[in-house]
């Protein structure tokens, strides 16, 4: 049996990653805001990669995971979603429960922002309609990380596998034609893209796109699609695989039943690791990828419960005015993982599922108020204390 190793050193984000073969820089924040959230025990840090595409050099903000040690060590490459409106206002991805699970296994995780996301430099295009050549275009962005990573001596170009959500899903599948060295498998968690309005058949195009895909591949992929999927349900996807395999693409669909209020956003919920890390780790043990926990992690830390009130009792918060209780009573409904932060001028915010929830409603309140917020509620407990504010302010660096 091997032995554990403990993960949870902080390093700061100037110390960087070995800087042997590329320089990386942690990321810029503008005046007047916080820094990045980081989970200090999976040693995340928050940098910019430069990448270079055709002779151009952009900065991708990246959000990295390691395990202790210099490695190398394997490698999940990770690719995000697009939100509605400007994706330069889209936030940091960072899948920390997924991340998580793959640095307890031994593996380096990396999440690039692409061209024109959040903090990353270039600019974001598209082509409409066309699917195909939509996820081959972000596809260019995955093939230059790869690129710019596999020179770190901390990467084992041997043994690779990229993964992505929604439109980081078609850009991985996209990718998989690329049949890059050292990648021995794709991880497709709802990809697609949707659009919305006009006369674009969309579905169509989709179904275009996995076929031209799957015809030119032939590395192994495993695909997660659940049932109230509100972007892509289980009919499209059986029509994306089909296509896929028809092509020639080996694929295997795990079509899971609801997951919450949408199961779209399934792989960045704490709660989605029981239904995708078995089967994730079956694929892993196939393609030859490690699978087991060498790795000890400490849980994130959190404020303890306190008996200030019961977590329902609305009345007895502190600061809120109406709306805000009325903010609170919205916030009860909500499934957890779920926060709710305030301030004594009256502020407050909450957050749920994704990316630690607690550090998000924290950050979104003190862009309200000119004095700390502090978390009220974390989950189903109430983590507030009076008197003296025995609640410290969340650490956010």
């Amino acid at each position: 049996m091997n032995r554990l190793t403990f993960a949870g050193t902080f390093r700061r984000l100037t110390s960087a990653i070995a800087l042997a073969a590329i320089s990386l820089s942690p990321t810029g924040h503008a005046a007047n805001t916080l820094p990045p959230t980081v989970d200090p025990t999976v040693n995340e840090q928050v940098l910019m990669l430069p990448v270079v595409q055709n002779g151009s050099t952009f900065q991708f903000e990246t959000t990295i995971y390691k395990p202790p040690g210099t490695g190398p060590f394997p490698l999940l490459v990770m690719n995000h979603g697009k939100e509605r409106g400007n994706p330069v206002n889209q936030k940091r991805d960072r899948f920390l429960s997924m991340s998580r699970e793959f640095v307890k296994r031994g593996y380096a995780v990396v999440v690039p922002m692409r061209k024109g996301f959040s903090q990353s430099s270039g600019t974001y295009s598209d082509y409409g309609c066309n699917m195909k050549d939509n996820g081959q275009q972000q596809a260019d962005d995955v093939t230059a990380v790869l690129d710019a990573l596999v020179k770190q001596p901390w990467v084992d170009r041997s043994r690779i596998v990229v993964a992505g959500q929604s439109y980081g899903g078609l850009a991985t599948m996209a990718f998989g034609t690329r049949q890059y060295p050292g990648v021995r498998g794709l991880l497709n968690f709802a990809g697609g893209l949707r659009i919305d309005g006009g006369n674009c058949d969309w579905k169509s195009s989709l179904v275009t796109a996995f076929a031209s895909y799957g015809a030119a591949t032939s590395l192994p992929s495993l695909w997660f699609y659940g049932e109230n999927d509100t972007f892509f349900d289980h009919p499209l996807a059986q029509r994306l695989q089909q296509a896929y395999q028809a092509a020639g693409g080996p694929s295997q669909l795990i079509a899971y039943g609801p997951f919450k209020n949408d199961a779209h956003g399934m792989v960045g919920s704490r709660d989605g690791v029981s239904i995708w890390l078995p089967e994730v780790e079956r694929f892993l043990r196939g393609i030859g990828m490690p699978t087991e926990v060498t790795v000890a992690i400490a849980d994130t830390p959190r404020p303890p419960a306190t008996t200030f009130a019961t977590v329902d009792n609305v009345s007895a918060i502190p600061y809120l005015t109406d709306k805000g209780r009325n903010g609170y009573r919205e916030y009860l409904q909500k499934s957890a993982p779920r926060a709710f932060a305030l301030s004594s001028s009256g502020a407050w915010s909450w957050a749920e599922e994704g990316d630690d929830p607690a550090a998000r409603a924290v950050a979104s309140c003190q862009k309200n108020s000119k004095v700390p917020c502090k978390l009220y509620s974390i989950d189903h407990d109430v983590v507030w204390a009076e008197p003296g504010n025995l609640n410290p302010p969340l650490a956010i660096n």
